[in-house]
């Protein structure tokens, strides 16, 4: 890929920057659990560095770094405060952001899993949803709501 390409690439995750206000809702809890999440650009603008923390003992904290790949896409690389490791395929286009999980990596591949989050027409709020696939990815079930204010 030719530094052209790269730099448009990683300019197309400016919408993510900044500071954010996590709300996820779980089917176990009965009111929305709130959270944090930043994105700031590290190395020199090449890796964008997603933080999040949960006010939930059982939902974990993480740390991602986000990049372009080979294709213009995107690779996110996740952490978590389990021990959990995962690669995500990302994309962020037409107002949607997308990541998915449905092949093998650091950890075994039980399931699927796939983030689509909508972002609103001034680009502050993100409206979103996990899903799991126990089935290669033929049918898709919601597994919980996560959605993000901008709050700077």
């Amino acid at each position: 890929m030719d530094e052209t390409t790269r730099a448009a690439a990683l300019e197309g995750l400016v919408p993510l920057v900044g500071e954010w206000v996590a709300e996820a809702t779980f089917s176990f809890a009965p009111e929305p659990i709130r959270g944090r999440r930043t994105f700031a650009w590290e190395l020199g603008g090449q890796i964008l560095l997603d933080r999040s923390e949960v006010d939930l003992p059982e939902a974990p904290d993480s740390v991602a770094i986000v990049s372009v790949a080979d294709d213009g896409d995107y690779v996110q690389h996740y952490f978590d405060s389990r021990g959990v490791v995962r690669v995500y395929r990302m994309t962020l286009r037409d107002g949607e952001w997308t990541l998915l999980r449905d092949r093998p990596d650091f950890s075994p591949l039980d399931f699927h899993q796939r983030y689509v989050g909508r972002f609103s027409a001034d680009g502050r709020t993100i409206t979103g949803r996990w899903e799991a696939s126990r089935d290669g990815g033929a049918t898709w079930e919601h597994d919980f709501g996560l959605s993000f204010r901008k709050v700077s």
